[in-house]
């Protein structure tokens, strides 16, 4: 069960030197309480904000710093029980529609209560999610990574399974329908981000290729991430007088990047780029660019890698529309 991806927002905003600091935090569901001892200082001054929390994750806190003249700062705190965590909400949110519950909202959950079937009785309210790619494109758009790993579990149920290892065999089976040698593909989780995760630079423009000849190519390109205009994407050539490629790349970034202690820095195991290109005259080109085994001092150098692969997208895309004229 997923509530707001499983976290509590909390936002630190400045207000004048001395003083505390805004919070403001959400959702706002019980047994969970959150308290703030960060102090607004001077501007210019050091933004340095820490979270802990109790180990059933109930009881939140926040300590440390903010700049007077910083922008808010958001943190989060990961929901330790995520079913309990719903059931809560739940029982709540129907509360303040004024509907009365005899359950306790906190407390065990004593799921061995709820009737095996529903049938013969009356239905008094139903939720019906989006059609599966409005979840795809939001994964696509930001990276949701919960929401990646959580396909391989969809894929497991529609082979019958409620365990999510059963949806490899599913995406297996995809990848051999989609002329892909599924060899060419590692995989132990959704996003991409396991250790054991490879992919080979022609299964990426193989499958990029399948989906051009599906009825779903223009809902699938539209779905990733457009250079310069949205997505992870939005921003590469902000502020820039000029940007290659702009509203004409469509493309899907990834990174994996972890600390190196030994060394003080951040680890760029891989940071890639794929999709397609604008080649005029209707046509589109697919591409993949990456680059393993870099490092860098800090987060920003993750940052700038990133936007130097995107931008040389950008430099493809001009120079395929200009071969096409």
């Amino acid at each position: 069960m997923i509530i707001n991806d499983n976290v509590i927002d909390l936002l630190s905003t400045p207000t004048s030197p001395g003083r505390p600091a805004q919070l403001s935090w959400r959702p706002q569901v019980a047994p969970y309480r959150v308290t703030s001892t960060v102090r607004t200082v001077a501007a210019g001054g050091a933004t340095d904000i820490q979270v802990s929390a109790s180990p059933d994750g109930t009881r939140i806190k926040l300590s440390g710093t903010i700049a007077a003249d910083a922008k808010p700062v958001l943190h989060i705190s990961n929901v330790q029980d995520p079913a309990a965590f719903g059931r809560t909400a739940l029982i709540e949110a129907l509360a303040r529609a004024g509907v009365r519950v005899a359950a306790r909202p906190t407390g065990p959950n004593p799921a061995d209560l709820v009737p095996r079937s529903y049938a013969g009785t009356r239905r008094v309210a139903a939720y019906v999610s989006p059609v599966y790619a409005q979840y795809a494109k939001l994964i696509f758009k930001v990276s949701h990574n919960l929401g990646a790993n959580l396909a391989i579990c969809l894929m497991a149920v529609t082979a019958g399974s409620h365990q999510c290892i059963d949806g490899f065999p599913v995406l297996n089976r995809f990848l051999r329908k989609a002329g892909v040698d599924p060899t060419q593909v590692q995989l132990l989780d959704g996003r991409g981000g396991n250790p054991v995760d490879r992919v080979t630079p022609r299964a990426e423009n193989e499958l990029l290729h399948y989906w051009q000849g599906t009825p779903d190519a223009d809902r699938f390109r539209e779905a990733q991430p457009i250079l310069g205009v949205d997505g992870l994407l939005a921003f590469v050539c902000d502020g820039e007088p000029t940007c290659p490629g702009k509203g004409k790349v469509w493309a899907k970034t990834g990174t994996v990047a972890g600390l190196d202690a030994l060394n003080e820095r951040l680890a760029v195991g891989a940071e890639s780029i794929g999709g397609y290109l604008d080649a005029g005259h209707g046509r589109l080109h697919t591409f993949y660019l990456a680059v393993n085994g870099a490092s860098t001092p800090d987060i920003q150098g993750v940052i700038d890698i990133g936007d130097d692969l995107a931008r040389i997208a950008g430099l493809l895309q001009e120079q395929a529309a200009g071969h096409s004229r």
